[in-house]
């Protein structure tokens, strides 16, 4: 098996961190002002390692980590902006109030792209028009003695809302034949 394999239509399947942000800086070079892309999956399912490859497509700087206390943090000096959201310790129930509370409304959808982690129960406030990517270790057990303290692989499938969205789901998915 490759790092990184297509195994369907918008679906792959990673071996490894490095193969997550290789999908990740793909997606990165197909992102545009105003994107949003949800992803969900549980803690450790990856979401922060396909951000770190979108920030390294776009030129961002500083560190990519789960913004998970500070809720939004806004890389600069690439391409466009990237702004990574993680939305875990917010009320699904709130609305549109800890979103405006948490920043997010100021800035997802406008300038620069935004990663929002923990998005799926606010994907409807956020965007009509979004990419969402969820990811999710595999179950299968190890089949060599050698692979029992591997991670185990992650499946990841991409869905594109709306006709911004399906475009991003498409390019993605095209793009990953060019490797």
């Amino acid at each position: 098996m490759t790092a990184l394999e297509r195994v369907g239509e918008g679906r792959w399947r990673s071996a490894s961190e490095e193969a997550t942000r290789r999908l990740g800086e793909l997606l990165g070079a197909l992102l545009e002002e105003g994107d949003v892309v949800i992803l969900e999956g549980e803690l450790g399912a990856g979401k922060t390692q396909l951000t770190k490859g979108v920030a390294r497509a776009l030129g961002a700087e500083g560190e990519v980590t789960s913004p998970t206390f500070n809720l939004l943090v806004s890389h600069y000096g690439g391409r466009i902006p990237l702004h990574h959201l993680d939305l875990y310790r917010l009320d699904p129930s709130s609305g549109q109030g800890e979103l405006g509370e948490a920043g997010a409304l100021d800035v997802v959808g406008e300038d620069g792209a935004s990663l929002v982690e923990w998005g799926a129960p606010f994907a409807k406030l956020l965007s009509p028009e979004r990419l969402e990517i969820s990811l999710a270790r595999e179950d299968a057990a190890p089949s060599r003695p050698e692979d029992l303290d591997a991670e185990p692989a992650r499946v990841i499938v991409a869905r594109g809302v709306g006709a911004r969205g399906e475009a991003l789901a498409r390019a993605l998915d095209a793009g990953e034949a060019s490797w």
